[in-house]
């Protein structure tokens, strides 16, 4: 049965490749009137391109996130150590948390605007898109 799939993908001639579909030829045999198909599809093409851009540029503001906390994480837990291993610090430990604590503030902030910009710039993308296709429906030309 897995000779039959594989076959059958291979007798398209496209070398396992995803044959490319023009849904503007399938839908300009319907010809009706007054709809332009063909600018149909591209304004659709031009939202699913929107739509991958923001998820592209989400997903690498996540990544760059989970990368900088674990950056944290490690330098935290190295500072500990130190800390740890110095006999000083156990004399000071009000100074030792106090500075902790300002630490994690300050980490946490910077990463909550690191959130906040990713957020910020996939939106962007969006919003974009959507101003666009609001001109077009208006009767006027997207920049």
């Amino acid at each position: 049965m897995a000779e039959e799939h594989h076959q059958g993908s291979q007798s398209g001639g496209t070398g396992g490749q995803t044959p490319s579909f023009d849904f503007t030829k399938m839908l300009q045999q319907f010809q009706i009137p007054g709809v332009d198909f063909s600018s149909i599809v591209e304004r659709e093409r031009k939202n699913i391109e929107a739509l991958a851009e923001a998820n592209r540029i989400a997903f690498e503001g996540w990544q760059n996130l989970v990368r900088r906390q674990s950056e944290i994480l490690q330098d935290s837990m190295k500072r500990a150590v130190e800390d740890a291993k110095n006999q000083t610090a156990l004399k000071n430990g009000a100074e030792l948390a106090r500075s902790a604590f300002e630490t994690a503030l300050a980490n946490m902030r910077e990463l909550a605007e690191m959130a906040a910009k990713s957020q910020r710039d996939a939106f962007e993308v969006i919003r974009k898109r959507v101003e666009e296709n609001m001109s077009v429906l208006r009767g006027k030309k997207p920049d």
